[in-house]
């Protein structure tokens, strides 16, 4: 028996930022490895980012990447998923911003198909 085998082909956009992964020693994106706290969008890497723990996140801290006007902002915890904290999903409520936390592995690997998709995304990641 002969199946048919459907192949979807896709091009990777090169001024596209690409988390290649994410360790122990810190996250790579293309080749660069950044072992603290790392904001980005699809084009540009937010630097500095302000190093507070996940729980200490503000809406104000948020402020250089929402000036990226993102649809979704996806928060990587580290190693584990955490609850984000209450007013902060409140203020990007109000926004009308998307807001997802989850741990920074899912997170990166989420950010890559969005940015690939040419979504307006972006990301704070916290290292494992």
């Amino acid at each position: 028996m002969v199946r048919e085998a459907r192949l979807k082909f896709t091009r990777e956009l090169s001024e596209t930022l690409t988390i290649r992964s994410v360790g122990s020693d810190g996250i790579r994106i293309n080749d660069q490895i950044w072992p603290e706290t790392i904001a980005l969008t699809p084009q540009e890497i937010i630097t500095p980012w302000a190093a507070v723990s996940f729980f200490e996140l503000t809406a104000e801290h948020f402020a250089p990447l929402l000036a990226h006007a993102p649809e979704l902002v996806l928060v990587g915890s580290g190693t584990r998923s955490e609850f984000s904290p209450r007013e902060l999903m409140f203020a990007f409520a109000r926004l009308g911003i998307g807001l997802e936390v989850m741990d920074t592995a899912a997170a990166a690997r989420t950010f890559n198909v969005l940015a690939m998709e040419g979504r307006r995304v972006a990301a704070v990641l916290y290292p494992l």
